[in-house]
Formats: structure tokens, sequence, C-alpha cells
């Protein structure tokens, strides 16, 4: 229930007390593989045997939906997926998050894409985008009227293709964290795009205020690493 949590920093039921309102979500303080994360470039070891991202999408019926604290595009059936050591996790929803969750060197962006993908064990895999105040995003063109109209009921999109959702770069972080957002399960596969792509100030403003709470934050802030490695794609090297 997008009710019991909210965003909003020093409230009764906002980021730091999350773990208060429900005795599931225990883990999303004392867990140690907590998202999102800052990705530091001096704190990361290059592995070049993660290899290239391995997703191969293709257009798929899908919907809008509206779930309170973000904007979600759904998909039914069969929209490809991700390959990771040998796994193959089904694409199963783009959503977005205002500001950026994950933080760069320290510096956080305008807008977070996660493209959340999940294998025949229930174990999910994000691929994380950033997006700064720039030219239009074509993808979210082609819903920026859906986006603006959307209230309770979900909008029926037709045929979407997540490929349209592009990015040049071939550099990528990886990490194992968990989800942003209640219950904050842990054992999330992240892979996150070193590339900034733009987004378009009326788009920033159809996907923040679409939402039920209305021009609100809907970011985590960034979690202690406790330990963890990050490592870097770069086929550079």
């Amino acid at each position: 229930n997008d009710e019991e949590f909210s965003y909003a920093k020093g409230t009764s039921n906002g980021p730091e007390n999350w773990w208060h309102l429900n005795p599931k979500w225990k883990v999303c303080q004392y867990g140690k593989l907590q998202s999102p994360i800052d990705l530091r470039d001096r704190w990361v070891k290059v592995l070049p045997q993660l290899g290239e991202l391995q997703k191969v999408y293709k257009p798929a019926p899908a919907v809008l939906k509206n779930m309170g604290h973000y904007i979600t595009v759904r998909w039914n059936g069969d929209a490809g997926q991700l390959r990771i050591n040998g796994n193959y996790y089904k694409l199963i929803q783009f959503h977005w998050h205002t500001p950026s969750e994950h933080t760069l060197n320290g510096l956080k962006f305008d807008l977070e894409l996660h493209a959340v993908h999940q294998n025949s064990r229930g174990e999910t895999a994000v691929i994380g985008i950033w997006y700064k105040i720039g030219s239009p995003d074509p993808f979210l063109s082609k819903l920026l009227n859906n986006i603006k109209s959307i209230r309770d009921k979900d909008i029926d999109l037709g045929v979407i293709n997540p490929g349209d959702i592009y990015f040049r770069s071939r550099k990528y972080y990886r990490y194992v964290g968990s989800l942003t957002n209640p219950p904050c399960t842990e054992g999330v596969v992240w892979s996150f795009v070193k590339e900034v792509k733009t987004v378009s100030m009326e788009q920033l403003s159809a996907l923040k205020g679409a939402v039920h709470h209305g021009f609100e934050e809907n970011a985590r802030p960034t979690q202690a690493l406790k330990g963890r490695q990050v490592w870097l794609y770069n086929p550079n090297y």
C-alpha cells in the first residue's frame, strides 16, 4: 500500500522510518545490501569478464499504471530479457524516480529509470539509467499525453518497444543491492549504465505531477556500502 510509506525525510513514515512501519520491512534498516548507493569511480574495480550487457528487447503490449509513488510501464507478454551469468531475467516493467536515487561521485541527477527484470526463481535484476534536463527523451515523448492524463485507472498503451530506450555507452557498473522502496528486498543484481541521457523539463514535470502524492520527490537517500564491491565493465580495458 503506497499510503503506508513516504519519501518525505523527517516524517514518521519517511525513509529513515520505513522499517518501523511493517515487520517485513526491517531489512530496510538492518540489511547489508541496501540500495541506492553512491557510485564512486575511485572505489570501483574494472572487471572485463562482466562482458557487455546482454539484453534483447522486443515490442509487446503494455499498460501505464499509477503506482502512487511512481508511474510504471508494465508489459503483458514477452518484451524480451536480460542475461546475467547464464540466467535469463524477463523484462517486467520500467519506472522512474525524481531526482535520481543512485549518485555518481556524489552527484545527483534529475531523473532515474529502473528497467526491472525477474527470473523464474523470482530473483530481480535492474538496469538503471540517469537523466539530466536537456532535449526530450524519445521513449517518454511517445507516452507524454498518457502520463499527463493518468489518474487511478490503467491506460492501455498498445504495443510498446522497450528497445526505444537505448544508450550509446557500453560501460556499466555492477553491484548486488536491494529494491529501493519497501520491502527493500535484497539480492537484486544492479547494472547501472555509465552515461547520462537527457529528459525535457516538460517530461520531468509530467512524471512528477502524475503521481498521487503530487510533485513529491520519490528518491530514497543513498545507503552505506557496508564492504560491498562495485564493478565496472569498460570495453576499452
